[in-house]
């Protein structure tokens, strides 16, 4: 490997053999700078190609918690955005959707002068908040490599380990460039773990240095600082990372060697955590006062809420060990036996490390025991929550997988006379590589094209549908008149659990109006009330069990209830003004013109509207049910709601 300079300050100082090696051959910098630009050029282009590849549904958070208010920022209140309670709440920071917002109106403006057609524009719209979340996955990648290389020395093989177990993951190939928060926490997180004075964990009898003296030091400091802010503003669990780091940084628990921290140094380190703390709070401040029109800080919110009225468990709730047997193996796949005994080693004493890469590596194993046992208490978890983890344990494992996979180095020379022999790296154990890197790319692949990919494409096809039914109506602004030239009254309805697709963000244009099943939490009701435990919100009294709905003897269906009360209730108009008018009764709400859902719910449009005849509830609407796309959903779905073929339907109430 190219040998370039930048290891951890006093790495290597304290070993035995240090004294007998003879000194390494330096490589001139613009060589190293050049390799650090070639490795971040390809890994922007490499992450480029897997946002564009990842065409498949994964969670709603993707897009509602970060693109639907993207879009508002963007295009205003009336563009159809669909904005989850969060953020009608201010549980959210705007910092994060803001970036996406700014990209969208960006665009639009270069596009709209550019004189671009509507459907070219949708297109890049749709496509661009992958492209610039892949900027930051591919940061996330060069980060990882650089601490590993800050870490293990840039001669070592070992960084370049941890950046192909960063770039081969198929969970890294899944999820890093989807617009979740956790995503652009994972970057920011490991970003501020590299730039971080690890000098502050130094051996004060091997290192003399006093730490933070420099101004370059002071700088790295504030720059890994308001990043790790602006993490824990995005995702305040964040705050577990950081305290772990400082904990141990100013008590040394477990540490080898002695502290070098000073009065002055802990009075710098203090001063700085907090201007750069107001400073990050300052701007997230500023973002959320234009962007919600008030002043208001959500991370008491996001605490008040999730904790005070106990709504995370709304959304479901995992046993203690859930990170353990779970979300610790899906993250690390088939890396984790690697991972784990990293994990084990960097706690143990045994480490052929120095003093200071050791007690980084001790302190970054720290971490990640910590934020897996706080987390760990929570009642709701995903697996998303322990994503910023993901690249300490690349790092972690990265000597194990190497250890396992390749011959060691030969031994250094014995005297001073005696000629370095070349480090000559040979692959082992073939076969089992070749097994590991199939089944990634094998999961990959599915992963991100197969699984859950009708769910994207269904809006595809419902957005390139309104083009050519109402090329009139594509504008992203309203006219002179604030009209979106709206072609009828509901485009599509979707029969889904709630959040089953994008929204706005796929749907694109205003007047391509469209209605799907809701699911907001009982923020109304009170934490053990049994208000709370009896609600049921739109979808669940969707899918609720309807016993014997037409009074006959057939088995329990579901959503006819729901159809026939809540979406279209009977309506009752009174013909005439006189003592002898007359009554007439009908069926009110929206007609859609295409009804989206998954195939299960065949059955039950089908008795709704066809089945019985004149005693089917709708019978009168005259709708006709017929079937013009579908597409397959993937091997699994863990919710029975959302198994098989999505179908559109068209009901037949418009003139195609």
């Amino acid at each position: 490997m190219v040998k370039d300079s930048g290891p951890l300050p006093g790495q290597g100082k304290n070993r035995k053999d240090d004294a007998t090696k003879p000194p390494p051959r330096e490589t001139h910098q613009e060589v190293l700078s050049a390799q650090v630009t070639d490795v971040l050029t390809l890994l922007l282009v490499f992450r480029f190609i897997n946002a564009i590849c990842v065409r498949t549904f994964f969670q709603p958070d993707e897009y509602f918690q970060a693109l639907e208010p993207a879009w508002k920022i963007a295009f205003g209140g009336e563009s159809g955005a669909w904005l989850t309670w969060e953020w009608d709440h201010q549980l959210r920071s705007s910092l994060h959707p803001a970036i996406f917002g700014l990209a969208y109106k960006a665009s639009h403006m270069l596009m709209r002068t550019l004189l671009f057609p509507p459907q070219l524009e949708s297109f890049i719209l749709v496509v661009l908040p992958k492209v610039v979340q892949s900027v930051f996955a591919a940061l996330g990648d060069f980060y990882t490599w650089r601490l590993a290389t800050s870490i293990y020395g840039q001669s070592s093989n070992v960084p370049w380990a941890a950046l192909w177990m960063t770039v081969l993951n198929p969970w890294q190939w899944y999820c890093s460039t989807r617009t979740f928060s956790n995503s652009l926490e994972t970057t920011l997180t490991i970003a501020a773990l590299y730039y971080w004075p690890w000098e502050l964990l130094a051996d004060a009898k091997v290192s003399k240095m006093v730490p933070l003296q420099l101004k370059s030091s002071i700088n790295r400091l504030r720059l890994s600082l308001v990043l790790a802010a602006v993490a824990v503003l995005l995702r305040p669990t964040n705050l577990f990372i950081w305290i772990s780091v400082l904990t141990l940084t100013l008590t040394r628990f477990t540490l080898d060697g002695q502290s070098p921290l000073q009065k002055s140094t802990i009075i710098v380190l203090l001063r700085e955590i907090i201007i750069c703390g107001l400073f990050a709070l300052a701007i997230s401040a500023i973002s959320d006062r234009l962007y919600f029109g008030f002043w208001a800080f959500p991370p008491y919110k996001w605490l008040y809420f999730n904790i005070s009225q106990s709504l995370a468990v709304f959304y479901g709730q995992m046993p203690w060990h859930y990170y353990l047997f779970q979300g610790i193996p899906l993250l690390t796949t088939t890396f984790l036996p690697f991972t784990l005994i990293g994990l084990y080693k960097s706690t143990s004493r045994s480490s052929s490390l120095s003093a200071l890469p050791s007690n980084v590596m001790h302190t970054l194993s720290f971490t990640v025991l910590t934020m897996v046992g706080m987390l760990s208490l929570v009642s709701h978890k995903e697996v998303r929550f322990i994503y910023p983890l993901l690249p300490i344990l690349h790092i972690l494992g990265a000597p194990r997988m190497l250890e396992f996979f390749t011959t060691g180095p030969p031994p250094p020379p014995k005297s001073k006379d005696a000629k370095a022999a070349p480090v000559k790296v040979t692959l082992r154990h073939k076969l089992s590589l070749a097994n590991i890197l199939s089944i990634n790319i094998l999961l990959a692949t599915y992963l991100s094209i197969f699984h859950q990919q009708a769910p994207i494409s269904v809006l595809h096809f419902l957005r390139h549908e309104f083009e050519r039914l109402h090329p009139e109506s594509l504008a992203l602004s309203p006219d002179i008149n604030g009209n979106h030239h709206v072609g009828e009254d509901l485009f599509a309805l979707f029969l889904t659990p709630c959040h089953s697709t994008p929204w706005r963000s796929h749907l694109v244009y205003p007047a391509l109006e469209a209605r799907a099943l809701t699911c907001e939490p009982p923020i109304h009701t009170e934490p053990g009330s049994p208000e709370r435990a009896n609600y049921m919100d739109e979808a669940d009294r969707f899918y609720a069990e309807d016993h014997n709905p037409n009074g006959g003897d057939e088995e329990p269906k579901y959503g006819i209830k729901f159809l026939s009360q809540e979406l279209w209730p009977i309506v009752e108009t009174r013909l005439g003004e006189s003592a002898n008018s007359t009554l007439r009764r009908s069926r009110g709400g929206k007609m859609p013109r295409y009804i989206v859902g998954f195939e299960g719910i065949e059955g039950v449009l089908t008795a709704f509207f066809e089945g019985g005849g004149k005693d089917a509830p709708g019978s009168d609407m005259n709708v006709r049910l017929t079937k013009v796309w579908s597409a397959w959903n993937g091997a699994f779905n863990e919710d029975w709601r959302r198994r098989g073929r999505l179908v559109v339907w068209d009901t037949g109430v418009y003139l195609p």
